[in-house]
């Protein structure tokens, strides 16, 4: 799953990656190494200017709500549930498969948190059911030090207790789609801690690579098979993990220092 993650680059950093024509800067958030469901987040979409007078899609940096609201939902309650969609099942939920057809974005992230869980609690995970408490934490970036771009999907809801001009009126929410951890070594893997990241979790966010963003990021992408293509696991090699430190557990924590490689693992684990 993906339930925390780290975003610390800049708006005009990310805008230029993303050769994003369009952003707000007056929308600008703080770098944030802690991001937690229900937060404000960037994400990068290809979506029509509103009042432009032009269908053509833009790319765009905007800042959405992480939990995603389905458009026909009563209220947001439930949002802070949907943070995360499987790529296996999106196209058939119905909270997730008209954001898939036609609503899709990329949230980029330096990288996600996990937390290394015994193989029992792995098979609870895999069964629905509680685990057990969270044990040490592992930062997963990328080995290259370039953006971890997330696959997501975004939904507008329309809260109708309010008028249509007051600035809640309109909810632009988002979820970070999963797939299966890969089991193939993590990079730099010499023999010690986890070696894959299905060893750490069994579920990771689907990085998607750069040659992917503009066919995932395209409206009109909505065969059936290509979006089928676009939701398979990247190539293997591309991410490594390491221990950091438990102060990541407290949402309240922040800042560069929580993803400090330990030159060993706070506490105990199974390797």
């Amino acid at each position: 799953m993906c339930g925390r993650y780290a975003a610390s680059r800049k708006p005009e950093d990310l805008a230029g990656l993303f050769e994003v024509r369009k952003w707000d800067p007056t929308e600008a958030i703080a770098p944030d190494w802690n991001v937690a469901p229900t937060k404000d987040v960037y994400v990068v979409l290809d979506r029509p200017v509103r009042d432009s007078g032009s269908p053509e899609p833009v790319r765009q940096l905007r800042v959405l709500r992480w939990g995603l609201v389905p458009s026909w939902a009563k209220t947001p309650e439930g949002a802070a549930r949907l943070i995360n969609a499987r790529a296996e099942t999106a196209h058939e939920k119905p909270s997730f498969r008209r954001a898939l057809a036609a609503r899709r974005c990329l949230i980029p992230a330096d990288g996600y948190y996990e937390w290394l869980t015994a193989a029992e609690e792995r098979q609870l995970e895999e069964q629905g059911k509680k685990k057990r408490s969270r044990k040490q934490p592992f930062f997963v970036t990328p080995t290259d030090g370039s953006v971890f771009a997330m696959a997501g999907l975004y939904e507008f809801w329309r809260d109708r207790t309010l008028p249509v001009d007051h600035p809640r009126a309109w909810w632009t929410t988002c979820t970070v789609i999963t797939t299966a951890a890969e089991t193939t070594d993590l990079a730099g893997y010499e023999g010690e801690g986890p070696r894959s990241l299905a060893d750490i979790h069994p579920r990771m966010p689907l990085m998607m690579p750069p040659d992917r963003w503009n066919a995932w990021l395209d409206p009109a992408t909505t065969e059936p098979d290509a979006l089928r293509d676009l939701l398979a696991a990247p190539p293997p090699g591309l991410l490594r993990a390491f221990p950091i430190g438990t102060a990541v557990s407290n949402v309240q924590n922040n800042g560069p220092e929580l993803v400090e490689e330990l030159a060993a693992p706070e506490e105990e684990t199974l390797f």
